[in-house]
């Protein structure tokens, strides 16, 4: 078996004595899209600000096989890892562009140019409003502007922490179709998503969280017919 992308093992979150995540595991390969599902407080962006750097975590955490337990958020990005936060934290007076410019800052000019046109390739509202204000733009675009952003790093992982979230059907859908794009051009996803059945429909494997600990793992495909899932997120019961 290839060496995960990024792996944790024993990996548990406190907020102060506050134990939020608990002794969890999991994987991710390269180009895999693996989504975790949860209700609100399950701990699903507590996981993803802790692997980010933001927030301290106890447990084993390694990327491309190195261990990063102890680097800090920049160091992270350098390797390839990237957040989508869930409030999307982009500068409300700076245009499209240079929002973009400032997401990949610490690549070269080149890469730079490379990184402005795949975005604008695969977000062409984007390149329509490149002199817009970020703040006048709608709930949909301000999102495919914080992937825009995020991918102008070149990330190797991205995680995505509710990008359907306060969305229109007809955006979530554009949304997910771009984040499966991605996952089929060699960039692993990492998915938080309340939004289960859209996120398994795209997903390779998936975790469920309830109340900081995976509680259900495996195929996406399969997690879409169990009985929990189903009546907890997908609004089925038997």
């Amino acid at each position: 078996m290839s060496t995960p992308l990024l792996s944790i093992a024993d990996y548990s979150i406190a907020y102060g004595t506050v134990e939020a995540v608990h002794d969890i595991a999991l994987n991710i390969g390269d180009s895999e899209i693996v989504t975790v599902i949860g209700a609100n407080g399950a701990g699903k962006s507590t996981l993803l600000n802790a692997l980010m750097g933001v927030l301290p975590a106890a447990g084993q955490v390694r990327f491309a096989g190195d261990d990063i337990a102890r680097l800090e958020v920049e160091q992270r990005v350098e390797l390839g890892m990237c957040l989508v936060p869930e409030k999307r934290e982009l500068f409300a007076s700076m245009t499209v562009e240079d929002n973009l410019l400032l997401g990949g800052y610490r690549v070269s000019a080149d890469r730079r140019r490379r990184g402005m046109d795949d975005v604008f390739r695969r977000f062409p509202r984007l390149n329509e409003r490149r002199r817009q204000l970020a703040g006048t733009l709608s709930g949909g675009e301000r999102q495919m502007l914080a992937m825009g952003r995020a991918l102008m790093s070149s990330p190797r992982l991205l995680m995505l922490d509710e990008p359907s979230l306060g969305l229109a059907p007809k955006i979530v859908a554009e949304i997910f179709r771009i984040i499966t794009e991605l996952r089929d051009s060699g960039v692993s996803i990492l998915l938080v998503e309340q939004n289960a059945r859209a996120a398994l429909r795209i997903a390779d494997r998936a975790y469920m969280m309830e109340l900081g600990l995976f509680t259900l793992e495996g195929r996406a495909g399969d997690l879409i017919g169990d009985a929990r899932i189903a009546e907890s997120y997908l609004g089925i019961s038997e």
